[in-house]
């Protein structure tokens, strides 16, 4: 190789080299939102999952898509609504909620849910409306319950108002702060 040639190898050797440390420079700012958008989550499409005590269906939540995220305190998002039937111990279907975002974290027993809120109890018919629900496992007889406006509807009347509690499968419930009147027939008045 005479001297020309290798003076020309060089020169592309060096401008290459210089072309790649000019093309490879990253913004650390969105190298840290990429891997930030992605680091410790976990998503699940189309899921069932049967919740379940001693070997019992207690309850079927059924969303589109569900979040699992491992901060220092793990959580699970359903952002894009869900579904859920409950059953009784004899694996009948008691209620069936619904909403359009749902949050679970995993060291408590509480799941909070929001927009658009609905829980029907299958048997008596009754409806709850709220945009605003918690349902905790730990407290029996009241599994249900919020602070916000409510409307519920039964097959004779519609009440509605602030704060509530109820049972998981909406056979019982009562409203903390009832709004409007409130239709009570007339075989049940004192005479």
């Amino acid at each position: 190789m005479n001297n020309a040639t290798a003076y020309s190898f060089r020169f592309l050797l060096l401008l290459q080299c210089l072309l790649v440390l000019v093309s490879c420079e990253n913004d650390e700012a969105q190298v840290k939102a990429i891997n930030q958008k992605k680091m410790g989550i976990e998503e699940a499409y189309d899921i069932k999952l049967n919740y379940t005590i001693g070997g019992n269906i207690k309850a079927i939540v059924k969303a589109p898509l569900m979040l699992n995220v491992q901060e220092a305190i793990p959580y699970v998002v359903f952002p894009n609504t869900l579904h859920v039937d409950f059953y009784n111990a004899l694996q009948k279907r008691e209620s069936k909620l619904d909403a359009k975002y749902g949050k679970y974290q995993q060291y408590q027993t509480t799941v909070f849910l929001k927009d658009s809120v609905v829980v029907i109890n299958m048997e008596k018919g009754d409806t709850l409306y709220c945009d605003e629900l918690y349902w905790d496992r730990n407290r029996t007889g009241s599994e249900f319950y919020t602070d916000k406006p409510v409307k519920i509807r039964t097959k004779t009347e519609t009440l509605n108002g602030t704060g509530m509690e109820a049972s998981q499968d909406f056979r019982n419930w009562h409203i903390l702060n009832s709004v409007g009147s409130i239709s009570v027939p007339a075989s049940t008045l004192p005479q």
